[in-house]
């Protein structure tokens, strides 16, 4: 008997330090997973905070945080200005199921319950909340889910969302507390990955003010130069596609630059006025705009398909009030984020160095040009003192010869001969009125020099300088009226040339003989297209025709690749006159 309750009370004492030695083998397993937790969240900060590069810090900490809860999915979702997402990183998703579900989520549903409450959140079932938004088609099924703010002082960065903790479970307050350690580390990860990517931006901006001024200065063309500026402000700025805008004085828009994506239909724009355009924004808004959507935006009126596909857009002035040389545009296309406000803010002063550099290189092309007007005027002064005397005097001559000259054939050619002398005379005196045209502002319709700055400022949509010929008495038989259509004849023509020729070469010939003026622009282009449009075209004509001349347009001549397009008006017309 009493060896039986022997027996059984070792039973129960083996029984007992069983169990206590399967409990303490539950808390050692415990203590070992803390510490191996503990270890895995250690790792995590310190692998975070060593990246400087932002986009691999944010991956870094997206993918820490999916090991640290043992979820099978997780994100991180970057909070724009708008108070959307701006980006979002997901993992757990292949590339192949990203592409089947399509975009990327903005900011509804749960997603968007963390933006506008940034608190901790902790769910069983994500359905079952009242803000679940559903899921887009193959989607994978979600139930479980955490999520945690990424606050970079007192600021909310982000959000980390973590769903479908691995074996079922839902995700405890031990997940929660995890989370938001790593959410505090990671939000001074960010912090110093800012900083160091806003020190690089400031980098890349001085470097490409720096290559503005040392290329203008350097005598690199005005048109080289304008395109290094768009490319290099695309790239810092990600954008899709960049615009020039070409500034007159009169606030019209005189021909434009693009490079990118959609840059074709933004290739030599000229415009009575800024209204309705991007451009018109920039004047009124203190010298920078932002729009999110630009393709959708009543205010853009003018000419509207030229901005169909794209949706954020930032403008800024390239001058100051007293002198601006026009707008710069960038813009990216729809379903892209709206530009950082770091980009935006940098980006006046970069229009800033890049007017300041402009306005060098005008004053060092002003002085350059004073000393050619010099010399045109030393020019001038020997043909008029010298040629023109010389001339003179040799007609006197024939003229006084030809009564002693009795053969009729032989007078008749001394006439002629005489004619030639005056109409020669008249010719000089023409050149010389043009080569003092700066000096004597007054005199004639200076009808060449406004043709040589016209193609000045066309060369820029163009990317290659026009040739230019001219023969004629220009400045003195063209009357003002005429003299002041002919400008926007060659603005429009080489608009034409710039949106939907796709030329290399273009040549323009300015004469006037017979009464006629004729503006002839002929281009190695593709040739005219069946269907295309014609509004260009019917601005010609009907400049032609308020002068009673006519406009043509037609293949070059001799079967060669081009279109050619004339414009002609009688020199005797006056405005209105029909022929």
């Amino acid at each position: 008997m009493s060896t039986n309750a022997g027996s059984g009370r070792a039973r129960v004492a083996r029984l007992r330090l069983d169990e206590l030695l399967d409990e303490l083998q539950v808390r050692i397993d415990e203590v070992r997973g803390t510490r191996d937790r503990l270890n895995g969240l250690l790792e995590a900060v310190m692998s975070v905070g060593r990246k400087l590069d932002l986009p691999q810090v944010l991956q870094g900490i997206v993918e820490a945080a999916v090991v640290l809860v043992d979820a099978e999915y997780g994100a991180l979702g970057v909070i724009g200005d708008d108070k959307r997402l701006a980006e979002f990183l997901p993992v757990g998703i292949s590339d192949d199921l990203r592409a089947q579900i399509g975009d990327l989520p903005s900011g509804h549903g749960i997603l968007g319950e963390l933006i506008r409450h940034p608190e901790t959140l902790r769910l069983s079932e994500l359905s079952e909340h009242p803000a679940s938004y559903g899921f887009p088609d193959r989607h994978p099924p979600m139930h479980t889910f955490l999520g945690v703010p990424i606050r970079v002082r007192e600021e909310v960065f982000g959000n980390l969302y973590l769903t479908e903790k691995r074996g079922g479970a839902d995700f405890d307050p031990e997940d929660e507390a995890v989370l938001s350690t790593l959410a505090v580390a990671a939000g001074i990860a960010i912090e110093n990955a800012r900083l160091y990517e806003e020190v690089r931006l400031r980098e890349r901006w001085l470097e490409a003010s720096s290559y503005i001024t040392s290329a203008l200065l350097s005598g690199a063309r005005r048109n080289e130069v304008l395109e290094g500026m768009l490319e290099r402000a695309r790239s810092i700025t990600d954008a899709d596609m960049g615009v020039f805008y070409l500034l007159g004085p009169g606030g019209e828009l005189r021909g434009s630059l693009a490079l990118g994506e959609g840059a074709e239909a933004h290739q030599g724009i000229a415009l009575p006025s800024t209204r309705g355009t991007l451009a018109e924004a920039a004047l009124a808004g203190n010298g920078v705009f932002t729009v999110a959507d630009v393709a959708s935006d009543d205010r853009f009126h003018v000419q509207p398909e030229r901005w169909t596909g794209f949706g954020p857009a930032v403008a800024v002035t390239v001058g100051t009030k007293e002198k601006l040389s026009g707008i710069l545009v960038l813009a990216r296309r729809q379903g892209r984020p709206v530009f950082a406000t770091s980009a935006v803010t940098a980006l006046p002063g970069f229009a800033g160095q890049a007017a300041l550099a402009l306005e060098l290189a005008d004053r060092r092309r002003d002085a350059e040009q004073m000393s050619l007007l010099e010399d045109h005027e030393r020019i001038a002064r020997d043909l008029h003192d010298l040629a023109i005397q010389r001339l003179f005097a040799t007609g006197m001559t024939l003229q006084s010869a030809q009564r002693f000259v009795d053969h009729p054939e032989a007078s008749e050619r001394l006439a002629r001969a005489v004619d030639d002398l005056d109409a020669t005379i008249k010719i000089i005196r023409s050149t010389i009125f043009g080569l003092r045209d700066k000096d004597a502002p007054a005199t004639g319709s200076r009808l060449r020099s406004r043709a040589v700055r016209t193609l000045d400022e066309a060369a820029i949509g163009l990317g290659f300088a026009p040739a230019l010929r001219m023969e004629g008495l220009i400045d003195t038989d063209v009357p003002p009226a005429i003299a002041d259509e002919v400008p926007a004849v060659l603005l429009e023509a080489l608009a034409n040339v710039t949106r939907h020729a796709d030329a290399t070469a273009t040549e323009v010939a300015i004469t006037a003989a017979d009464e006629v003026l004729t503006v002839t622009v002929t281009d190695n282009g593709i040739g005219l297209r069946e269907g295309g449009r014609r509004s260009g075209l019917r601005n010609l004509a009907a400049r032609a025709e308020k002068f009673g001349g006519r406009m043509t347009i037609a293949a070059r001549e001799g079967g060669t690749r081009g279109t050619r397009m004339e414009w002609q008006v009688p020199l005797t017309a006056s405005p209105g006159r029909q022929t």
